[in-house]
C-alpha cells in the first residue's frame, strides 16, 4: 500500500472564509493540534499578506515540530524573500510558489502569454529553491488549462528544482471522471513527474471537491491539500477528514494510507470550528454532530444488535467516546489541566489560573461542567490575554424592558483608565445593548449575522453568542459566553467592533484566491 500525503491548509485557505480573523495564538494553537493530528505538511499562511500573518507564520514555524511548514508566495522575489523569513527556523521548512496556467488568468490577470507567464515562474521557483530545498509548485487554475501547456510547464518546474507539483481545481469547476484523467495524462506525458510529489487542490464550487481529490489519487496523484470541515474560498475546499476517512475506510478499493491520527479528527474540527466561529453542519459527513446519530427506530435497533449494520465508521475511530471526565464544582486543578491538555490547548501556567478561576464560578452555577463551557472559558482567557484587537472592554450594563415598554439598555464599556457610557432605546433588549455599544464607540456597525446558542442541554446551560459585524466594507466575527444571555450577546459585540478596529487599522491587503 502506497502513502498519500496529506497538505492541512486550514490556516491559509481555510482562513479565507469571509469573517473569519483568527489571532497569532489562536492559529497556533491549530497548528498544535494539526500536528498532534499527524497531517504531513501545514500550510500555515501568507507571510507577505500583513505583519500580523508573518508573525503567526513565523511563532508556528518556530515551535510546530513534525509537519513541513509551508508559507505561500505569488510568484514575486519580495513574496518569496518574505515566506522564507517566516519559515526559515521550522524543523521542515517549503515554499509554496503559485502562477496561473489558464489562459484567462495568464491573459486576464497578469496580461502576458504562456511563455512569458512560465519564464516569470522559472525565475520564481528558481529564487525559492536558492532559499528552501524544498519548493511546491502551483500551476493555478490547472483543471481549466491546455493539458499540454500544463505538461510543458511541470517538465521545466520540476527541471529547475521543484520537489512538489500542485495541479489545483481553483474554481470547483472539474468533474471526478475529468479530473482523474487529466492526472492520468500527466503522469504518462510529463517525463519526470516520479522525481516529485504530485499533488491535488480542489474546491467545492460543484460539491465534488473530496470526490475530485479521490479520483486525482486513483489516477496517480500523492497528495491532497485540503481544509478541515472543509472550510475555504467560496464554497471551501475539499475536507480533509472525508479525504482520509474513505482511504481508511475503503482501504480495500483505494489501496492506500495516511499517516493521519483519525482518532485526532474530531478533537481538531471542534477546535477548528469554535475558534473560527465557523459551526459544522450536523449533517456534515464524519464530523457533523448527526454523523453518528440514529432516531430511527429500525436504525436503532440494529444499532443495539450490531453498529455495523448502519455505520459504515465507528465512532471511535474518529475520537468519538462515550466514556467523558464530569467535571463540577469539586474537580481539582489536576482534573481540569488534563481536560484542556485532552482538547487540545496549551496553557501558560498564568492562563490555567485565570481559566481554573472562572471555571469554579461556572461550576458554581452548574451541577456539570461539559466539554464545551471549558473550550468557551479557555478562548475567552486565551483572547483576552493575547489578541491584538483588544480596544474597548465591556464594564457593566443594564436593561430596562416589560410589556408595553421600549427596552432601553445603559452600557459601561472601558478604553484604556476611561469609563464611557451611553444609554439608548431598541426593538428588543439584545437590539438596545448593541445600539448603546455603537453610541458609546462613536460608530455604526452594521450587524450581518447574530446567533445565540446553549453549548449544553442542561437549564443552567453556558450560552455562547456569536455575532458578525460590518463597516467600510470590512467584516469580523466576535463571540462572548456567559449564562447569562444578555451578557453573552455584549461581549461577542464588543469582540467583534474590537476585531473590526483592529482591521480597519491594520488595513492590510486582501489575501489572494487561489
Amino acid at each position: 500500500m502506497k502513502k498519500i500525503f496529506i497538505f492541512d491548509t486550514t490556516l491559509r485557505d481555510g482562513e479565507q472564509v469571509p469573517g473569519a480573523c483568527l489571532n497569532a495564538r489562536e492559529k497556533q494553537e491549530i497548528a498544535l493540534q494539526l500536528a498532534r493530528l499527524k497531517v504531513d505538511a501545514i500550510e500555515a499562511g501568507f507571510p507577505i499578506s500583513s505583519p500580523g500573518d508573518f508573525k503567526a507564520v513565523e511563532a508556528i514555524a518556530e515551535k510546530v515540530k513534525g509537519p513541513a511548514i509551508v508559507a505561500l508566495a505569488r510568484a514575486v522575489r519580495k513574496d518569496i524573500e518574505t515566506a522564507w523569513n517566516a519559515i526559515k527556523k521550522a524543523e521542515k521548512p517549503r515554499i509554496h510558489v503559485f502562477l496561473g496556467t489558464s489562459d484567462i488568468h495568464i491573459q486576464k490577470k497578469f496580461g502576458l502569454d504562456r511563455e512569458k507567464a512560465l519564464e516569470k515562474g522559472l525565475e520564481a521557483l528558481k529564487f525559492a529553491k536558492s532559499l528552501c530545498p524544498d519548493v511546491e509548485y502551483s500551476t493555478e487554475d490547472a483543471s481549466r488549462s491546455d493539458p499540454d501547456y500544463l505538461v510543458q510547464v511541470l517538465e521545466q518546474v520540476i527541471a529547475a528544482g521543484a520537489t512538489v507539483v500542485n495541479i489545483p481545481d481553483t474554481v470547483g469547476y472539474a468533474v471526478p471522471q475529468q479530473f482523474g484523467q487529466l492526472i492520468a495524462y500527466l503522469r504518462t506525458n510529463v517525463s519526470s513527474i516520479d522525481k516529485v510529489v504530485l499533488s491535488v487542490h480542489c474546491h467545492n464550487d460543484l460539491g465534488l471537491a473530496t470526490a475530485n481529490s479521490l479520483a486525482a489519487v486513483e489516477n496517480g496523484a500523492r497528495q491532497i491539500e485540503c481544509t478541515m470541515n472543509g472550510l475555504g474560498e467560496r464554497a471551501g475546499n475539499a475536507s480533509l477528514e472525508e479525504i482520509v476517512m474513505a482511504i481508511k475506510t475503503r482501504k480495500d478499493y483505494f489501496q492506500f494510507f495516511t499517516a493521519v491520527n483519525t482518532r485526532e479528527i474530531m478533537k481538531t474540527s471542534k477546535l477548528v470550528s469554535r475558534l473560527m466561529g465557523m459551526p459544522v453542519q450536523a449533517n456534515k459527513a464524519i464530523v457533523g454532530s448527526n454523523a453518528f446519530a440514529h432516531s430511527s427506530g429500525i436504525h436503532q435497533d440494529g444499532i443495539l444488535k450490531d453498529r455495523a449494520t448502519y455505520e459504515a465508521i465507528r465512532p471511535e475511530e474518529v475520537g468519538i467516546t462515550e466514556h467523558a471526565m464530569v467535571l463540577t464544582a469539586r474537580s481539582g486543578r489536576h482534573a481540569l489541566r488534563h481536560k484542556i491538555s485532552d482538547m487540545g490547548y496549551d496553557l501558560q501556567e498564568q492562563e490555567f489560573e485565570t481559566v481554573y478561576n472562572q471555571f469554579l464560578s461556572v461550576a458554581d452555577k452548574k451541577k456539570r461542567v461539559y466539554d464545551e463551557d471549558v473550550a468557551v472559558i479557555v478562548q475567552d482567557v486565551i483572547f483576552a490575554h493575547l489578541d491584538q484587537s483588544i480596544f474597548y472592554t465591556l464594564e457593566s450594563y443594564k436593561v430596562t424592558t416589560g410589556n408595553g415598554e421600549l427596552p432601553e439598555a445603559r452600557v459601561k464599556l472601558r478604553r484604556d483608565d476611561v469609563v464611557l457610557e451611553a444609554t439608548t432605546q431598541g426593538d428588543g433588549p439584545i437590539d438596545a445593548i448593541f445600539k448603546a455599544i455603537d453610541k458609546v464607540v462613536g460608530s455604526y456597525h452594521k450587524l450581518e449575522d447574530f446567533q445565540v446558542k446553549a453549548v449544553t442541554e442542561t437549564k443552567e446551560a453556558m450560552g455562547i453568542a456569536t455575532v458578525r459585524v460590518s463597516r467600510e466594507g470590512l467584516r469580523a466575527l466576535g463571540r462572548g459566553s456567559s449564562t447569562d444571555i444578555l451578557k453573552a450577546s455584549a461581549k461577542a459585540y464588543v469582540q467583534a467592533i474590537n476585531r473590526l478596529h483592529w482591521l480597519l487599522q491594520r488595513n492590510s491587503e486582501a489575501r489572494p484566491v487561489k
